[in-house]
């Protein structure tokens, strides 16, 4: 069993699973052993730089025993490259359930800028012509946040 390392792979819910791995695997060869199938949607970060270069073994990188490689499943090429399980036979998952202020932040935002705009058109005594342009400002940057993170 000597020559064997031990690296916590870590991810964004805060689960660890453990990976006993040899100092000259490769980046690459981890996520085949890993997550076979989906390596493509694997991303590794280890102190701070993304794994970019499959080829690198772990020993070039100074990844030893139980050091700590955070990972990150993409979802771009999930819907591409993975076949989706059959909803009637699995539960539904916990984490897919849960609210957060993030998921709360854009819609809350989009119920006080409608409320602000109902209150221009029929309150327009009230509104200054930089309050109107601020207005529009902020809604055009709004509209931009929100196409682009819901967009992709």
């Amino acid at each position: 069993c000597s020559g064997l390392i031990k690296i916590r792979l870590k991810f964004l819910n805060d689960t660890e699973e453990v990976a006993v791995v040899r100092p000259e695997d490769t980046v690459g060869g981890l996520k085949s052993k890993y997550f076979p199938g989906q390596e493509n949607q694997m991303k590794f970060i280890y102190r701070g730089q993304l794994l970019q270069d499959q080829g690198r073994t772990l020993r070039s990188l100074h990844i030893t025993d139980n050091c700590v490689i955070h990972c990150h499943r993409s979802r771009s090429a999930t819907a591409a490259a993975t076949v989706l399980p059959d909803p009637a036979t699995t539960a539904p998952d916990a984490s897919s359930l849960s609210l957060s202020a993030g998921n709360l932040l854009v819609p809350a935002v989009m119920v006080v800028l409608g409320v602000v705009w109902y209150f221009h058109i029929n309150y327009r005594q009230l509104f200054t012509a930089p309050a109107t342009v601020s207005l529009i400002g902020v809604t055009v940057l709004f509209s931009f946040l929100a196409f682009g993170m819901y967009g992709q």
